[in-house]
């Protein structure tokens, strides 16, 4: 639309603050209604934005196409924060598991996601849609059937029935809130969300800076789209595939555990990225699925973290708050990796996001002895 590519950049910056922001409105939403509203209308405002990014490539109006992505954002968020509906009536033995299911249904979407695009964009072409608004399309479609599958099927509300459940129970018993962790802090502890909120953010940062510029690295070095490709789609699936499998270590080892195993994974997968010959795509390769899985054992231990310590009487707003330190930490990530590249270089990158993931380790030892 603009001619050049000075601006390139500006969507993705857009796209990001408009899903933090959605993060807020989404976890409000869930607090005061339950999941069931708050999660329809955070997928509803992403089909809205669909069509803003349409009508905006038909009347080729670049101002109402970045307004459009920064709506388009609340998609993304309100995928995220669907790992917490499946968390909220599991109990705190089969916590991880639970987030694991709605995490690993994502990897559907992220293999089929890319290879619909071409289909996609020729189909926008036949209806005389600039084919570059194709996959829009298909994701507004995709929001839209969400929200009216949540507004019509997601009955009764997991979080609202988990709160009759707990007034249930303290009632019968005659005896307050009680701990709801396995190997945590205790339910309301402030030392808690904030260990659950670091593994995430640092796990975030660290996977979206080396992955960003994975692709550059490998086409500066002569390799081909075909095996940037195949290094991103082996991310991507070491991203979510592993869920059930880390589910299952977070609720059978502890959520501490998997958070530090997060940090060593990804200290491995950074150092590996570092050393990594240039010419060497399975290393690399090797590299990025580390990366994933650590991002992957980060996010389930600190989803399972949140969950297990913040009360059910704030629980969806705390983690919508949580989830816009993570959109901010996405952003930043990807910000600086190009800056850091070009200033030093990508092994350099590599290993300074390997060493930077270390800092979870005292915070999860100091939860761990305090707890």
């Amino acid at each position: 639309m603009l001619g050049s590519t000075s601006l390139a950049g500006l969507p993705s910056a857009l796209f990001t603050a408009g899903s933090a922001l959605a993060a807020v409105a989404v976890g409000r939403i869930s607090q005061a209604r339950g999941r069931r509203p708050g999660l329809a209308a955070g997928y509803l405002t992403g089909a809205i934005g669909s069509a803003g990014v349409i009508t905006a490539a038909i009347l080729d109006t670049p101002v109402l196409l970045f307004l459009a992505l920064f709506v388009y954002g609340a998609g993304t968020a309100t995928n995220l924060q669907a790992r917490y509906a499946g968390a909220d009536l599991a109990t705190p033995d089969r916590r991880g598991r639970a987030v694991s299911t709605v995490l690993v249904a994502t990897t559907l979407g992220g293999v089929a996601g890319p290879s619909l695009a071409a289909p996609a964009s020729a189909f926008a072409d036949h209806l005389g849609i600039p084919d570059l608004a194709g996959p829009f399309l298909l994701s507004g479609l995709a929001y839209l059937l969400a929200a009216l599958v949540l507004a019509c099927w997601l009955r009764p509300d997991p979080l609202l029935t988990a709160r009759t459940l707990s007034r249930t129970a303290t009632a019968e018993t005659g005896a307050g809130p009680t701990t709801d962790v396995t190997d945590g802090a205790p339910a309301g502890s402030r030392t808690g969300v904030v260990l659950g909120a670091l593994v995430m953010v640092v796990s975030q940062l660290v996977m979206v800076a080396i992955m960003t510029m994975a692709p550059v690295y490998m086409h500066d070095h002569g390799h081909g789209s075909t095996a940037s490709g195949l290094v991103i789609a082996l991310h991507i699936g070491a991203m979510y595939l592993p869920s059930p499998l880390t589910g299952w270590l977070v609720d059978r080892y502890g959520r501490m555990k998997v958070a530090a195993a997060s940090a060593l994974t990804l200290l491995a997968a950074g150092l590996l990225a570092a050393a990594s010959p240039a010419d060497s795509v399975a290393l690399l390769a090797l590299a990025l699925v580390l990366l994933g899985i650590g991002w992957n054992f980060g996010l389930v231990s600190g989803t399972a973290i949140i969950t297990d310590t913040v009360p059910l009487a704030t629980r969806a707003r705390t983690q919508g708050r949580v989830d816009v330190f993570i959109a901010i930490a996405g952003a930043t990530g990807g910000m600086t990796s190009g800056i850091m590249v070009a200033a030093a270089s990508y092994p350099a990158l590599a290993l300074l996001g390997g060493i930077l993931s270390l800092a979870l380790l005292p915070a999860v030892a100091a939860t761990a002895f305090h707890r």
